[in-house]
């Protein structure tokens, strides 16, 4: 669906398979077209043209994909659109994700400054009475190329070849229209449970809230919180300031230290330059820790299995330098050398995949028969039930969605379960990053979360699939988790 001659033009020939239309230009036009949708009848519509951006973030060329449209009358969500997103990212398209506003007339001046701040990105005229007739069970996408910006207004003399050059973003966008209609259809939904956030994670998130409500401004946290993009933008916006290092840290303020632990070089720099710390480090993690000393303490030299660089990792090897080693697999385990092989223990990073962990402890208990390992397990129990469910999962899905960060370790390993059971594993941040490729001939989708990932990543991404046609939800639980941590101190109430 189009509105002006142009954007018609520029998509003709380019959306195979699809009827086009053109309605034009203004909400009346629009609405005296609306007729035709009722005789066509479609299994999925997409409003495609150009628009004025905004977003001063925004620039002539750069494309937004409406979560939502709005008008006078109200406003309609789109969640069916992400995969679109993710499509024009993968083409190289500059692509924003966000609502867009329907006005009776070109908008300029104050009056986009007025829309600015409502939180649209862009102004056009005929997608919110197109939407809002069209339904919600029919799969529905607005995708707009930014011509004027908040910088540019439509009466200057770049519009023409901004418009140009946005008719062309437009003409390249038009084979995505029909890779993303092309998932209009039934599925069923696996939920894994236990998902999403654990204990620890919780609890670091509420020290960082409180912290923010206790303390003045600004609260610092070394490092992310927990490894998750989401969860950091949200308390950034309520102003915590994530740096990597305590010289970063201006004296005498607020510091939070992540839940993958710090060394004691960490605190001792703290204490000397008089901060005031909130340790937000997760309980089984310290667990890990304390073992470290214990075993150091009488003379043992720990390998410790984990991966190289991850926060947690630094953490504990921090713990007692010089008496612990790294093993990150089964041939590094091979070759480690200790200066003593009848005085070694081994400890675990907790967020590692059982399968791989066992594999690099069968190596060093063949190595080191006497080899000693803390009295309970060290992979958390997190990190154990959620890869048991996925794997539960995986077994009866086509294609298994992980949501949580490309930096989050025990997200990666439910990637790395579900592959090496054969099916494939998408690890993504959100909805919008869900390739259409993926959900192609996928009819039952697999869905879990990191156990650093929100719950509310779930839920858009099953709205996503809800708004592409009906969806059947299926859990399967595996444990149920009751464990809590109690908060420190300087934050408890």
């Amino acid at each position: 669906m189009t509105a002006l001659r142009s954007e018609y033009a520029a998509l003709l020939n380019r959306v195979p398979g699809a009827v086009l239309e053109r309605c034009g230009m203004g909400p009346e036009k629009g609405r005296a077209w609306l007729p035709r949708l009722k005789e066509l009848r479609p299994s999925a519509i997409a409003v495609a043209g150009v628009a004025g951006g905004l977003d001063p973030a925004l620039n002539t060329g750069d494309v937004v994909v409406a979560t939502e449209v709005r008008d006078e009358h109200g406003r309609t969500v789109l969640r069916g659109a992400a995969p679109l997103a993710a499509e024009l990212r993968r083409l190289g398209l500059r692509v924003y994700t966000g609502p867009i506003v329907s006005r009776d007339h070109i908008a300029g001046g104050a009056q986009r400054a007025q829309l600015r701040a409502t939180g649209a990105l862009a102004v056009d005229m005929e997608s919110a009475s197109i939407v809002r007739a069209t339904g919600p069970h029919v799969p529905t996408a607005v995708v707009r190329v930014i011509v004027d910006t908040a910088h540019t207004p439509v009466a200057h003399p770049a519009t023409v070849p901004n418009g140009l050059r946005a008719l062309l973003i437009l003409r390249r966008i038009g084979p995505a229209l029909r890779t993303w209609a092309d998932l209009a259809g039934p599925r069923t939904v696996v939920l894994a449970a236990p998902r999403s956030f654990c204990a620890g994670v919780e609890r670091a998130i509420d020290i960082v809230e409180r912290s923010l409500r206790r303390y003045p401004h600004p609260v610092y946290v070394r490092r992310q919180i927990v490894h998750n993009a989401h969860v950091v933008s949200d308390l950034e916006r309520r102003g915590a300031v994530f740096v990597d290092e305590l010289d970063e840290v201006p004296d005498g303020t607020t510091v939070v230290f992540s839940a993958h632990g710090v060394a004691p070089a960490v605190r001792d720099e703290a204490t000397r330059r008089e901060l005031t710390v909130v340790d937000a480090t997760c309980p089984l993690v310290t667990k890990v820790h304390a073992e470290a000393r214990r075993f150091a303490a009488r003379g043992d030299t720990v390998l410790f299995i984990g991966h190289d660089g991850h926060d947690e990792t630094e953490g504990t090897l921090g713990e007692v330098p010089g008496r612990i080693t790294l093993v990150q697999d089964p041939d590094e385990a091979e070759r480690v050398a200790p200066p003593d092989p009848d005085k070694v223990a081994f400890l675990m990073q907790t967020t590692l995949a059982v399968d791989d962990a066992a594999e690099v402890v069968d190596v060093l208990r063949r190595r080191f028969p006497n080899i000693e390992s803390a009295p309970t397990d060290d992979i958390c129990y997190a990190t154990t039930n959620r890869q048991q469910a996925v794997r539960a999962v995986a077994a009866e899905a086509d294609v298994v969605i992980v949501l949580g960060s490309a930096n989050s370790s025990n997200s990666l390993r439910l990637v790395e379960v579900v592959e090496r059971g054969g099916t494939p594993a998408y690890l993504v941040d959100d909805a919008t990053a869900i390739l259409p490729e993926w959900l192609q001939n996928a009819r039952t989708v697999g869905i879990t979360a990191g156990a650093s990932a929100p719950p509310y990543l779930v839920d858009e991404v099953i709205g996503t699939l809800r708004a592409l046609g009906p969806v059947e939800v299926i859990e399967r639980e595996v444990a149920r988790e009751s464990i809590r941590f109690a908060l420190p101190k300087e934050v408890s109430d």
